[in-house]
């Protein structure tokens, strides 16, 4: 937790711990279903805002090691590949290759430039791509766009307009995201006026009106709490100022909590500042803890949202399927495992380097090219 003003060391250490739990005591022969309801969401939102702590644990960690260790191991495996290129390409139509020897050499060039260009630019590269490909880079990658968005059009009817000369795959995938974002706002909008303008049964009116008076209710009672908050912890009216420092920052804590109707929050600070206890939550009115299971509710879905954007952010930042099952424990030590995989690949291609410098070493290596394992990270190259 960051504040924006200066505490004491001992202030500090009592705005960061952890805030106890918030909860309704059991009271023999008196919990009901919606006692049993708040307990219940209250554990579904301890677990989901577990799970975000973890990510925000693992990102930070995960970051700082690829940052570190992967990413220079990355760029010293593209320039070795690209050593490697240059030392195929100068056996290339060699007369002391059979013609099978020289259709692998040619094939095994152009998976190897492709993993390159597939990461960088690299002119003397595409050269030699193209000179062993039957069609140019820039073409194959120019079809392929097409490709694609002709899909994307064609599956969920949508205008691209032509792609541009810098445009790739990716950026018609955003831009097919946008159109389609716009389309459902759209339509949502319409269906909202056409609901509007249909006339209303008297069953509707009375439900749309219960759900209005409902959606009241449970913003007056954060906004009740909050209240309370407020006047007991205003700064502004203490006159001590490490006391007012200290209310200073449980305002901003407070604040934070009411913009995001985050009535857990606003419990827990009631809790933590001994304004409420278990049993006064177990004495709440019926009507009053319906609305606020209604609000926990709001909140689980809106930490599940906000847990869901959290791992789609990780895996695009990273290059990770969406659909592989990360979990927020394990992904540093499959981080590990890929620096280890990736330095192998960079031993066995250092040792190829230094077999590739007579047209013996060459015909050996192709040789052997089927038996011994891909190269790591590349999907393309199956050797």
């Amino acid at each position: 937790m960051h504040l924006d003003c200066p505490c004491p060391p001992l202030i500090a250490r009592m705005l960061t711990r952890p805030l106890r739990l918030v909860r309704i005591a059991a009271r023999e022969g008196a919990e009901t279903p919606a006692h049993r309801t708040f307990n219940r969401q209250i554990k579904q939102i301890e677990k989901l805002r577990g799970q975000l702590a973890a990510w925000e644990t693992a990102t930070h960690a995960y970051q700082e090691k690829y940052l570190r260790e992967l990413a220079p191991v990355l760029e010293r495996t593209t320039e070795l590949r690209v050593k490697l290129v240059h030392a195929l390409q100068h056996f290339s139509g060699h007369n002391a290759l059979t013609a099978p020897q020289q259709r692998k050499l040619g094939r095994t060039i152009v998976e190897l430039a492709a993993c390159i260009l597939d990461e960088r630019d690299d002119d003397a590269i595409k050269a030699i791509y193209n000179k062993h490909n039957p069609v140019d880079y820039d073409s194959e990658e120019a079809a392929q766009t097409d490709q694609v968005k002709s899909f994307l059009e064609d599956m969920f009817d949508l205008d691209l307009g032509e792609p541009g000369e810098d445009d790739s795959v990716d950026d018609l995938f955003e831009r097919a995201k946008a159109q389609f974002r716009e389309r459902q706002a759209a339509k949502a909008d319409a269906d909202d006026a056409k609901h509007t303008k249909r006339r209303k049964s008297a069953r509707q009116m009375e439900r749309e009106a219960r759900e209005e008076a409902d959606a009241k209710r449970m913003s007056q009672s954060v906004r009740e709490i909050y209240r309370k908050l407020v006047s007991e912890l205003h700064p502004d009216r203490e006159t001590d100022p490490q006391e007012r420092t200290r209310k200073t920052a449980l305002m901003q804590r407070i604040n934070q909590a009411y913009a995001k109707r985050n009535l857990l929050q606003l419990l827990e600070l009631q809790l933590e500042l001994e304004h409420i206890d278990e049993q006064y939550l177990a004495g709440l009115d019926p009507e009053r803890l319906r609305h606020f299971n209604a609000v926990l509710k709001e909140q689980i879905a809106g930490l599940r949202q906000e847990l869901f954007a959290v791992e789609v952010r990780f895996c695009e930042q990273f290059g990770h399927s969406p659909f592989g099952g990360l979990d927020p424990r394990t992904v540093v030590r499959q981080l590990d495992d890929e620096i280890l995989d990736s330095e192998r690949a960079i031993r066995t291609i250092e040792a190829d380097l230094t077999l590739l410098v007579d047209i013996k070493g060459v015909k050996a290596w192709l040789k052997r090219l089927g038996r011994r394992p891909k190269y790591a990270f590349d999907d393309e190259l199956r050797f």
